[in-house]
C-alpha cells in the first residue's frame, strides 16, 4: 500500500472527510508536500508551533537531550535537568501564587489534573465549565465541554457538573460554596475565537474568591505569546488559582502542565500518596524542546509583535468577502456565514497553498493562527491569496 492507503486503512480516522494532505517536511511557517507543493500554515498544529516548524534551536535541543537520556522514571522521583530547569523558568515568569509546575503530556491531561487538584484541595465536588468551551477529549473534561453534541454519545460522564454561558454575568451567581472550581478559557478558542467582554473574567475571579472556589484558566491555546502577552491572563489582568498549558509549551513536542501554588499542589502528596501520576509527563526531550522554544519566544520578543501582525491581517482582509473577524492577537476566526461556504473555502484554500481549518463549535469560520514568527511580507502574501480565494466562493 502507498502512504495514503496506509493512512486511510490502518490509521484511525476522526472524521469521514480527512484533508489527506501528504506532508514530507515543514520549516518555519510552511509545510511541504512530497510533490514539492508549499502550504502556508495558518493552523500551527492548532497553536502548537508558535516558534515555527523545525526551529534550528529546538531541533538542536532535542538532539542534544536525546543523546544524553530519554525516559528514566515515572514523574517526580528522579531529578532530571530539563524538567527542573524548565519549571524554574516558567515560575520566574508567573505570579507568586503560580509557583509549582506539574508536567503532563497534553492539554487534556493538564485540565484533568487541574480539576482533580481543585476537588482534592477544596474538598468540594461541583465543577463548573462554560458552554462552547473545549478542554480536551478525555471523559472528565468532556463532562465540562459546552457542546452537547460532543458529550451525548459518551454518557454517563462525571456527576455534579454545571455549565454556564461565557460572558453571561447573570449566571455567575451559580458559582456557590459547593463549587470546587470553575474552568474557563480566557478566550474561547473552539467556539470561534470569542473574547471576554466588560471585565467578565474579573467578575468570575471575584465570585470564585468570595465563594472559595478555585478559578482555573485553560491557556492550552492562548499561552506562550499567542494573544500578545506570554499568557492571556496578563492581557486581561486576572490571575487564576490554577493555570493549564500545553500545545506550544513543547515547541512541537508533546508536553503540558498544570500550575498552582505549592500549598495547593502539595495536597496531591497525601490521602492518597501519588494523588496524580503520569509515566511520560515532563519527558526530558519534550522539556528540552519546550525550554528552547520558550527561550526563543523571550529572546526574539515574539509576544510584543503579535498585535501589529494581527492588525495587519485584519486591515488586509477588511475588504474581502467576509462577515467579520473575531478573536485577539494571532488567534482569529474569519466568519463566512455558512458551513457550506466554509467547506468550499477550506477545499479551495488547500488547492491554493493555504492550510487552515474550522472550529469545533463554529462551522462557519476559518482559523488564522499561524506560527508567531510569521513576518509582515508573509502576511501580505497570505492575505493576497486569501482575498483571491474568497472571491471564488
Amino acid at each position: 500500500m502507498n502512504l495514503r492507503q496506509l493512512f486511510l486503512t490502518c490509521q484511525a480516522q476522526t472524521s469521514s472527510t480527512p484533508v489527506c494532505a501528504e506532508i514530507e517536511r515543514a520549516e518555519g511557517i510552511y509545510l511541504y508536500g512530497f510533490d514539492g507543493k508549499r502550504y502556508t500554515d495558518l493552523i500551527a498544529g492548532v497553536s502548537v508551533s508558535n516558534v515555527g516548524h523545525c526551529h534550528p534551536k529546538v531541533v538542536e535541543a532535542v538532539n542534544r537531550q536525546a543523546s544524553k537520556y530519554m525516559h528514566l522514571m515515572v514523574y517526580g522521583e528522579f531529578i532530571q535537568e530539563p524538567q527542573a530547569v524548565y519549571a524554574g523558568k516558567l515560575v520566574s515568569l508567573l505570579p507568586e501564587n503560580l509557583s509549582n509546575v506539574y508536567f503532563v503530556n497534553s492539554g487534556s491531561e493538564a485540565n484533568e489534573g487541574a480539576i482533580k487538584l481543585a476537588k482534592r484541595y477544596t474538598g468540594r465536588t461541583e465543577t463548573i465549565g462554560l458552554k462552547n468551551a473545549y478542554h480536551g477529549g478525555t471523559q472528565g473534561v468532556l463532562s465540562l465541554m459546552g457542546d452537547e453534541s460532543f458529550r451525548n454519545s459518551f454518557r454517563p460522564l462525571i456527576p455534579d457538573v454545571r455549565s454556564i454561558e461565557f460572558n453571561n454575568f447573570d449566571q455567575i451567581s451559580l458559582i456557590t460554596e459547593r463549587t470546587a472550581c470553575v474552568i474557563v478559557e480566557p478566550l474561547q478558542g473552539e467556539a470561534g475565537a470569542i473574547t471576554p467582554v466588560d471585565n467578565y473574567l474579573a467578575a468570575l475571579r471575584k465570585r470564585c474568591s468570595d465563594t472559595g472556589a478555585l478559578l482555573i484558566f485553560d491557556e492550552v491555546q492562548t499561552g506562550f505569546g499567542r494573544l500578545g502577552k506570554m499568557f492571556a491572563f496578563e492581557k486581561y489582568n486576572v490571575v487564576p488559582d490554577i493555570l493549564t498549558v500545553a500545545k506550544s509549551m513543547g515547541g512541537g513536542m508533546p508536553l503540558g502542565a498544570f500550575i498552582a501554588s505549592k500549598e495547593i499542589m502539595n495536597c496531591l502528596q497525601t490521602n492518597p500518596a501519588l494523588g496524580h501520576i503520569t509515566t511520560f509527563g515532563g519527558h526530558p526531550v519534550s522539556c528540552a524542546a519546550g525550554l528552547a522554544a520558550l527561550d526563543i519566544i523571550i529572546s526574539e520578543n515574539l509576544p510584543s509583535k503579535v498585535e501589529e501582525k494581527s492588525l495587519l491581517f485584519r486591515r488586509l482582509l477588511q475588504t474581502a468577502n467576509i462577515e467579520e473577524i473575531r478573536g485577539d492577537g494571532l488567534l482569529m476566526a474569519v466568519e463566512l456565514g455558512t458551513a457550506e461556504r466554509l467547506t468550499e473555502f477550506i477545499k479551495t484554500a488547500y488547492e491554493n497553498g493555504i492550510a487552515t481549518d474550522w472550529f469545533l463549535f463554529n462551522n462557519s469560520s476559518f482559523r488564522i493562527a499561524p506560527p508567531l514568527i510569521i513576518n509582515n511580507i508573509q502576511i501580505e502574501e497570505t492575505c493576497e491569496t486569501l482575498r483571491k480565494i474568497l472571491k471564488l466562493i
